[in-house]
């Protein structure tokens, strides 16, 4: 006989056995309890070391600890060997396939070269192997597989900027088509995006900012007290969260609560094939679906970034008021004087092209969802991705090309 995977020939001996062998549910008189343990013996056989099993290994027996942990730590000890000794299972009393399954295991899941079997364990033993799940085996991958799967990732990438440039000259169009008939623009659509994106979004970017504000001005102060610095907190705070932190902690937030809903709801059309039946009636999905969604956000971040850049300054000056002495007359005194006006601005533009940004890969990844949940979540998952690394890719660009402004 061959094992299953047509590998070396192993050797099988069928005997005959006693009449409680071939009828395990009747009772010997003579047959202690101790006959019914499962153990293992090494003996020299004529092939050499023959490893002889005794008792019976089914579930009753094996699901007692004791049984179970001697079982297994005894056959760990043969199992680097498994396929150079004998095996004999012929003295085994009754074999279920828990015993098959351990006893399975322990050969590496593969028959060993010679084996001794009565016919009923030979096919227990066969049935295990057959419905045994091979575990995977790691396989390093070549060269040539390195570079036909780098090859495919830039397809992928270069897919998703070709789609994105189309999307984006399609958006163009149809801003000018907007600019020609406003009285025809979905104005409806528009204003229930921006309440969706902007108003909905005032307290929870309210709150983190009021939160990083506290927490950056309490440690700003730790600092500045060694050095008798503590008036410096205004320029640092004000630089700092007008600048920087409220446009990009803003995006952030836009990016993970409305850039995902974007693509979901986009998605989720797909998958209801609301898509198709708007192409069959003619209507353009760029118009109504896309180009409402980059307005609405390109007027929103603006504005929440400015909120968000208040709520942080109105817990820095809790903070220092608290920890430094620095009374909040004086707070708004200094801050215009140590921050020029340029900076604001130049937040609020950075904020409009994080806005478009964030808009046009929410959209872009709602239009590439297939009909089914899978790519659905995938999509949306990705989307929220993306558009925040590419909000802190493009504040690093930001900050290089503008360093001199209101510096």
């Amino acid at each position: 006989m061959k094992g299953a995977t047509g590998g070396t020939p192993i050797s099988v001996q069928v005997s005959h056995t006693r009449y409680h062998r071939r009828h395990p549910h009747i009772c010997i008189p003579n047959q202690s309890v101790e006959d019914f343990q499962p153990r293992i013996v090494m003996e020299q056989g004529a092939q050499g070391d023959c490893v002889t099993m005794y008792g019976s290994w089914n579930a009753a027996i094996l699901a007692q600890p004791e049984n179970w942990l001697g079982i297994s730590e005894s056959l760990q000890r043969q199992a680097q060997s498994a396929m150079e000794i004998s095996w004999d299972l012929r003295q085994i009393e009754r074999l279920d396939h828990t015993g098959a399954q351990m006893l399975w295991n322990a050969w590496g899941q593969r028959w060993p070269k010679h084996v001794l079997l009565l016919e009923v364990q030979r096919v227990t033993l066969s049935r295990v192997e057959r419905f045994t799940v091979q575990a995977p085996v790691a396989v390093r991958k070549t060269w040539r597989e390195w570079y036909l799967g780098l090859g495919a990732w830039v397809l992928v990438v270069l897919n998703h900027v070709a789609d994105g440039v189309a999307l984006l000259g399609q958006l163009l169009l149809d801003l000018w088509r907007f600019a020609q008939r406003p009285a025809q623009a979905p104005w409806r659509d528009i204003s229930s995006h921006l309440y969706r994106i902007g108003v909905t979004a005032l307290p929870i970017t309210a709150l983190v900012g009021f939160l990083i504000g506290v927490v950056l001005a309490y440690l700003l102060a730790q600092q500045l007290r060694q050095f008798g610095a503590d008036a410096y907190i205004v320029n640092i705070l004000g630089m700092a969260l007008i600048r920087e932190l409220g446009p990009v902690l803003a995006a952030i937030l836009i990016a993970g609560r409305s850039g995902s809903a974007m693509t979901a709801q986009i998605g989720v059309m797909r998958v209801t094939e609301e898509l198709d039946a708007m192409q069959v009636m003619g209507i353009r999905q760029g118009y109504r679906l896309v180009m409402p969604r980059v307005l609405a956000m390109a007027l929103a971040m603006p504005l929440l970034a400015a909120w968000t850049t208040a709520a942080a300054l109105l817990g820095g000056l809790l903070a220092a008021d608290l920890t430094m002495g620095l009374t909040p007359a004086y707070f708004f005194t200094a801050l215009p004087k140590v921050v020029p006006f340029a900076n604001l601005w130049f937040a609020m533009l950075k904020s409009t092209v994080f806005g478009l940004l964030i808009a046009l890969i929410g959209c872009h990844f709602g239009l590439r969802v297939r009909p089914d949940t899978q790519s659905l979540g995938q999509g949306t998952t990705a989307s929220v991705v993306i558009s925040i690394t590419t909000v802190i890719l493009m504040d690093a660009l930001f900050a290089v090309l503008f360093k001199g402004v209101g510096l």
